[in-house]
């Protein structure tokens, strides 16, 4: 009876600890997200240059490094406001682009974020709805990112339109899929940092917005 009544107990706090870290990683996802947006928002409004790929590259992965080093502390949260703050403000700038470009640039960008809450609603519906654990993707979706990711730079570097296109088209897929993967992590105790899983999805929206908005202007952009 005593080995029952523990073996219940621990389940009962492991589920309780999933539950604390799924609802404390999307109240932070989505304090980041408002606040990632006022930026880009603001940056947009001011027609601010874009920072070039050099210093958004080392932005990126030197608050990356700061988030993974603080996340188990209190700088934790600041690291993680820091990283976003500083992609809403590189996003604002490709935001002003497609609003000055396009004479539908609004309905772009309103068409984007739609599609991207709708599909990351609807894949962590999945993950949860679902009860599986998808951990055997970990490999196949570190593997597309990181080539999905050397293909967007030869794509710019070397301004090849259709290797853009298809890097967009790679990362809607891939971003879905990691949607999917963290949230099923989440629910099964595979990730128990919400900090570290909220900077997982914010990522993933980021991208998966951007990927959207490109793809849009390639089909659906008005000049």
């Amino acid at each position: 009876m005593n080995i029952e009544n523990s073996t219940y107990t621990t389940r009962a706090q492991t589920a309780l600890a999933t539950n604390n870290v799924l609802r404390n990683t999307y109240m932070l996802l989505s304090a980041t997200l408002l606040f990632s947006a006022a930026i880009a928002a603001v940056t947009a409004a001011m027609h601010l240059p874009y920072p070039g790929m050099i210093i958004t590259l080392v932005g990126y992965f030197g608050l990356l490094f700061a988030v993974n080093r603080t996340a188990n502390s209190g700088w934790g949260l600041v690291s993680v406001f820091a990283l976003t703050g500083f992609m809403g403000y590189t996003l604002g700038p490709i935001i002003d682009v497609y609003l000055t470009h396009f004479s539908n640039g609004a309905e772009l960008v309103t068409m984007a974020l739609g599609g991207t809450g709708t599909i990351f609603v609807g894949m962590s519906a999945y993950a949860l709805m679902s009860g599986k654990r998808f951990n055997q993707w970990a490999g196949m979706l570190t593997i597309g990112i990181l080539v999905a990711f050397v293909m967007g730079i030869i794509a710019v570097v070397f301004s090849i339109p259709a290797l853009s296109l298809a890097v967009s088209v790679m990362f809607v897929l891939l971003m879905s899929g990691l949607i999917v993967y963290q949230t099923s992590e989440i629910v099964h105790g595979g990730e128990t940092n919400y900090i570290l899983a909220t900077v997982t999805l914010f990522v993933t929206v980021f991208n998966l917005f951007l990927s959207l908005l490109q793809i849009l202007g390639v089909f659906q952009g008005e000049e």
